[in-house]
């Protein structure tokens, strides 16, 4: 009896961390890949530190990884004059589009089905606006951003167990400069 066919799906991923778990929730699902896309992270090693760990967990699952382009200037003059804002506010919401955007886009170019983020695993984000912008992301396009809230069912605490059994770097902040700060 031959298997069938699984949909493909884009996993935008923005820390080896969540999504090692993530990628294994949707596995079972989807033909999982994997996209690391985050230019909002600052410092450049802090960026090619988190990287390196997401090239592991591709390795280690065997899981296709594409990367998208690392320009924290252009992310920068994306979220000009929100520099101050708190964290979960305006200017998260920026960064959380450009992500998500960019993840439909290339899933949409690159005829995956389906797409979605390891973003909603994070307590320290908004899942409902990260949820909100990927529906109207992927609204009109033959991409599906698939709305699921990872956190649920202890998903935060899975993914911090399952990074340390892997020996995967955590991070202490979400990636920008100004979440560092915070």
């Amino acid at each position: 009896m031959a298997l069938a066919k699984k949909d493909k799906l884009l996993l935008h991923i923005c820390c080896a961390g969540c999504g090692a778990f993530v990628s294994q929730v949707l596995k079972e699902e989807y033909d999982v890949s994997l996209f690391y896309y985050n230019p909002n992270i600052y410092s450049q090693e802090e960026y090619e530190k988190r990287k390196e760990n997401v090239e592991k967990i591709a390795e280690y699952f065997s899981l296709p990884l594409f990367f998208g382009k690392y320009d924290h200037d252009m992310w920068l003059e994306k979220i000009k004059g929100h520099e101050k804002d708190r964290e979960k506010g305006e200017r998260c919401f920026v960064c959380y589009a450009d992500r998500i955007n960019m993840v439909v886009t290339f899933a949409r170019d690159n005829n995956f089905s389906f797409c979605t983020t390891t973003l909603t695993i994070s307590p320290h984000k908004v899942a409902k606006k990260i949820l909100e912008i990927g529906r109207i992301a992927s609204d009109g396009t033959d991409t599906v951003f698939l709305e699921r809230d990872f956190k649920k069912q202890d998903g935060f605490k899975k993914s911090v167990e399952l990074s340390r059994k892997l020996g995967l770097y955590r991070q202490n902040y979400c990636g920008c400069e100004f979440s560092l700060r915070s």
